[in-house]
């Protein structure tokens, strides 16, 4: 499929197929997507909770359950699976250096001299955020979410359906998987799946800006 196409046809699920669930090696590539995906220097600060019974769901929708965020209950409990994409909570020393020797094993490194080029160029940007900016939080979660954006392009051209969910309540989430512990904390979700074939959403047709309105060439 022509990736255009994919970004045509892809849209915000709002009733999933509750009997349709994802095979296993459709899964697989699912999971493959959320590794593969671009960051800042490699940085990847990121954790993916994948929830595809019901008890994990249900521990996921409950952040859903009430007040505000109910109406996203559902879309959760209905998906196939569900994605709770996690930021981390710091940027250490440690981290860049075990990130660095991943690399390594990985082949990415040719010579001592290599690596030691990597991580000063790293450290660098790193501490544009962490010491110069004071904005790291905010820049290791917008790694996340360029994950998030190329995951619900990368899932559609999968033939999946997805809708991002914001809607939830990230405090829940953190204390029901002890993120603050592990050194993360929870963005968001995203239920993928099929939609069930009365889904309103996926008969009306994309509304966008138009190219004149959002492109300036020069």
């Amino acid at each position: 499929m022509n990736i255009i196409d994919v970004a045509q046809t892809r849209y915000s699920t709002k009733k999933f197929d509750a009997n349709r669930p994802i095979p296993n090696d459709v899964l697989a590539q699912v999971k493959t997507l959320l590794r593969l995906s671009a960051s800042s220097v490699n940085s990847q600060p990121w954790h993916f909770i994948l929830a595809g019974t019901e008890t994990g769901k249900r521990r996921v929708a409950d952040a859903a359950k009430v007040g505000p965020y109910a109406s996203n209950e559902a879309k959760i409990m209905n998906a196939s699976h569900s994605v709770v994409f996690c930021v981390k909570t710091d940027m250490s020393d440690d981290y860049l250096e075990a990130l660095l020797n991943q690399e390594d094993q990985d082949g990415r490194i040719e010579s001592e001299e290599m690596k030691g080029k990597v991580r000063a160029t790293r450290a660098f940007y790193a501490d544009l955020h962490r010491k110069t900016w004071l904005d790291t939080q905010c820049w290791m979660e917008k790694q996340v979410y360029l994950n998030m954006g190329s995951f619900l392009l990368g899932v559609g051209a999968l033939g999946l359906d997805a809708v991002p969910i914001e809607g939830v309540d990230t405090d829940m989430l953190n204390t029901e998987f002890d993120l603050t512990a592990q050194g993360y904390k929870a963005l968001a979700v995203v239920a993928i799946g099929y939609k069930d074939p009365n889904d309103f959403n996926a008969k009306l047709p994309k509304s966008r800006w138009p190219e004149s309105r959002i492109i300036s060439e020069i």
